[in-house]
């Protein structure tokens, strides 16, 4: 067939379509927890089940285990080719297939490792994060089969959900297999299930154990109390400090940015408050559209606190207190200046010259799409075909750090982040879903893009 139309690839994802499912429910099954053990026998058996699924399609693929920095072994990758034309551009194709695990099956509504059809809804853990995204790769080859104009490479990663220790020297060792011209990340998600997106900037992450001392031992606070404040009013008034009267973060050297490619659409923020629980009467923090504060602004927010319990509590001037507090970081902002500049404003503003120590830790690299690649163009023309309403694009508030790591190693390539989630997904929570009519005009998407990526 000369030139694919979008009736074309959505006749054949149509015939395609309980086997894409099936996929699903197939994937869902496997447990494939990654915290359990990266190295684990559910893992392999995980990573197999892709090898063959890609397999079906055309694509020469195997399991191969990665390698820690350490040298101890890592996770079970999945890697694979389909070479059509040395000369024609060559697509990566990314997915995970480690899952979150679920602490407390009673907290949801279905069995988490049974897929359960709900209206137009599969539930299970992975549906969405990222069995999604495997579906949508099988299915958009198989939709191409012969019509495939591109080279394709594929990389299913197996330790995703815990940070991807191995990512990069499995990178390095297999540097070959991963050299693309584009490469698409389907580990995001849409705007809604019906209206599309492409994700265009992910914030970076840092994080600080901050501790602040005021005594050499504790004392009784009937006796001390006034002139000297325990060490946990001096952190909460440290932590206050961060932040300007209208509750934007005020640390000099940590920068702010706007929407990349503009806003197209500011988020509701009603849908906001009712899915994050925002109970009644507070006030959404800073100022300037709601999307440029959650995808593209930075936020600190406190994620550890050591202090004594509410329990057996007595009355004595806490000491010293530490506390951990993760930074998100504007998309092109280098991460350790981010840190270095949190460090030294809380350094210079302790509270009445309590002692304030900063330990730096781990650091995410954060990124932005180039909106006028080629590859930016095509996926929106392909959207806009599958789903029938043009795209919003969308920032992502969270980290994916090996998403910068891959345009670090590979800078002559374009990337796409795409993927199958919507707001509903529930992804890492309880009830996780995927919206079917929205994967199916996700696997239209990819064909089409595919089919466009070749000119």
């Amino acid at each position: 067939m000369a030139d694919l139309t979008a009736q074309d690839i959505r006749t054949r994802v149509e015939s395609d379509w309980e086997r894409i499912v099936g996929v699903l429910r197939d994937k869902i099954a496997l447990q494939s927890i990654s915290a359990q053990g990266i190295t684990g026998e559910h893992m392999r058996r995980s990573a197999e089940f892709v090898a063959e699924l890609m397999r079906e399609v055309g694509v020469d693929a195997k399991v191969a285990q990665a390698h820690n920095p350490d040298g101890t072994p890592g996770a079970w990758e999945v890697i694979g080719s389909r070479i059509v034309d040395p000369d024609a551009p060559t697509v990566l194709l990314y997915a995970h297939h480690d899952v979150q695990p679920v602490p407390d099956p009673a907290e949801w509504d279905t069995d988490p490792f049974v897929a359960t059809e709900i209206d137009t809804r599969l539930y299970g853990r992975g549906a969405a994060d990222d069995g999604g995204g495997i579906a949508i790769h099988s299915g958009a080859l198989k939709a191409l089969g012969d019509d495939l104009k591109v080279n394709i490479k594929v990389f299913i990663e197996g330790e995703e959900e815990m940070g991807s220790p191995s990512f990069i020297p499995f990178i390095e060792e297999h540097r070959e297999e991963f050299e693309s011209d584009v490469i698409i990340v389907a580990d995001s998600g849409n705007w809604s299930a019906e209206i599309p997106s492409l994700t265009t900037s992910l914030r970076g992450n840092t994080c600080v154990d901050v501790t602040v001392k005021a005594l050499e031992h504790p004392v009784h606070s009937g006796q001390f109390g006034g002139p000297i404040l325990d060490a946990n009013t001096l952190a909460a008034m440290l932590i206050a400090s961060m932040y300007d009267a209208n509750g934007d973060l005020a640390v000099p050297g940590v920068a702010a940015e706007e929407p990349i490619g503009g806003l197209q659409r500011d988020l509701d923020e009603a849908s906001v408050r009712a899915d994050a629980g925002v109970v009644d009467g507070y006030r959404m923090a800073g100022t300037g559209s709601l999307a440029a504060r959650m995808w593209t602004k930075p936020s600190v927010t406190v994620i550890g606190f050591d202090a004594h319990p509410v329990e057996g509590s007595f009355n004595v001037i806490a000491p010293e207190t530490t506390f951990r507090l993760s930074l998100r970081t504007a998309p092109n902002q280098r991460p350790e200046e981010a840190q270095d500049a949190l460090a030294a404003f809380l350094v210079s503003n302790a509270p009445f010259g309590a002692q304030v120590r900063v330990d730096k830790l781990e650091n995410g690299m954060g990124w932005a799409m180039d909106p006028n690649a080629e590859a930016t163009k095509d996926a929106m023309e392909a959207m806009e075909e599958a789903f029938g309403v043009a795209p919003v694009n969308k920032g992502e508030g969270g980290s994916i750090p090996f998403i910068p790591e891959l345009q670090r190693i590979f800078p002559e390539a374009q990337v796409l982040v795409t993927g199958p989630e919507d707001p509903k997904a529930n992804a890492h929570s309880p009830n996780e879903s995927l919206s079917l009519p929205g994967l199916k005009s996700n696997v239209v998407t990819e064909a089409l893009l595919l089919d466009k990526l070749a000119r």
